[in-house]
């Protein structure tokens, strides 16, 4: 029997949760070309496997090509640019014969590094990430391998905060230049860190300053993920208690990953005849914590001691707020509002902390739930 909580790779329309309102203007966005699209949230709250479901759906399919690229571990230009003309190469490679030769001509930069298939008769993006010597030079014959293409293209890249690490000057400007001389090709632009997405986008001085429509993503509702999981147990004749699925919301917050996660493994223990209750949940979030004990182990073991304690006092209030304030500082001993300072930049930067409305929290839900029960 298939599980319908799907906690990795593509979800099968039907086992999709909600996201309706998002999935229609994303995918109206896509179909209409000639508009850029910036998706912000949370990590682990559903922007990848909902940018995925939209490419995934016939009328896309259809009229658009897609290309989806997930820069997280990069570090440079240079890496950039290789996943960027990998996913080129292979998705419009594949097309035809001639867009293949076309892709293979143009990015003459590479062109003595491809391999070939002595089975199929044709060459394989066989390249190396040293082969790319001068990676402005390739990302602007890439850039012309997107326009030589028939169908128009949409390009998802997720991660997109992760070039403002890059050591080299001026990735935004370079990459703004292309895509705006790009006319056959349209730009989704999916970020985790609300703050630096924020900054890219909204600020004035920045070369991305108003070039894409911006969408933010929400936990699912309650109701709507109450829903979503009665009607999965009850199409295989198992039994959840409602009052169990808004525990698990709550203790979560509505994270999609962990709420998938959870349920999935409350899915598999109720086909052996068990109900899923509250204390199932409880059960299933604390093994869940303590396969993660030793990787937040770890991450607290890099911080310094400003940052840990810094932490603490954000887990313990769960939602914090005027963080350099004397008050804030006497309440949780802390050493100084300028320690503060310096120790929320280093966790924002690292990923742990981020921050809406003025609000500080920990990204991680069972992160704090472990520092808090530890």
């Amino acid at each position: 029997m298939e599980n319908p909580f799907i906690v990795t790779g593509k979800i099968k329309p039907e086992y999709f949760c909600d996201r309706v309102e998002e999935s229609e203007r994303l995918t109206r966005c896509i179909l209409s070309g000639g508009e850029n699209m910036v998706i912000i949230s949370p990590r682990r709250l559903g922007k990848t496997g909902l940018i995925l479901h939209c490419f995934d759906k016939p009328e896309v399919q259809e009229h658009v090509t897609t290309l989806f690229i997930d820069i997280l571990r990069t570090s440079s230009l240079q890496e950039f640019t290789y996943v960027l003309g990998r996913a080129v190469f292979k998705t419009l490679g594949t097309r035809s014969q001639q867009m293949m030769k076309n892709i293979i001509d143009t990015l003459r930069s590479l062109r003595g590094s491809f391999g070939y298939d002595p089975v199929m008769g044709t060459p394989t993006f066989d390249i190396k990430l040293g082969d790319i010597t001068n990676p402005t030079y390739t990302l602007e014959e890439i850039f012309a391998c997107l326009e030589q293409s028939s169908e128009h293209i949409v390009v998802a890249i997720d991660e997109f905060q992760q070039i403002v690490n890059y050591p080299e000057k001026n990735i935004e400007a370079l990459l703004r230049t292309h895509i705006q001389q790009s006319a056959n090709a349209n730009f989704i632009f999916a970020g985790s860190e609300r703050h630096i997405m924020g900054e890219m986008f909204l600020e004035h001085a920045r070369p991305f300053y108003q070039s894409a429509t911006m969408m933010s993503l929400s936990p699912i509702s309650l109701d709507k993920y109450e829903e979503f999981v009665i009607k999965h147990f009850s199409a295989n004749q198992l039994t959840v208690a409602t009052d169990a699925i808004s525990h698990a919301y709550h203790l979560l917050q509505g994270n999609t990953y962990y709420m998938q996660k959870t349920f999935r493994e409350a899915f598999a223990m109720a086909l052996g005849g068990k109900t899923c209750d509250k204390q199932m949940i409880e059960d299933i979030i604390s093994s869940i914590m303590q396969d993660n004990s030793h990787k937040y182990s770890e991450s607290l073991a890099q911080l310094t001691l400003p940052q840990k304690e810094l932490l603490m006092a954000i887990a313990t209030e769960g939602r914090a707020r005027r963080i350099t304030s004397s008050q804030f500082v006497k309440r949780h001993r802390l050493k100084s509002a300028s320690s503060v300072q310096a120790a929320i930049r280093k966790l924002m930067e690292y990923g742990i902390v981020t921050v809406q409305e003025n609000e500080y929290y920990i990204e991680d839900q069972l992160l704090q739930r472990w520092m808090m029960s530890s």
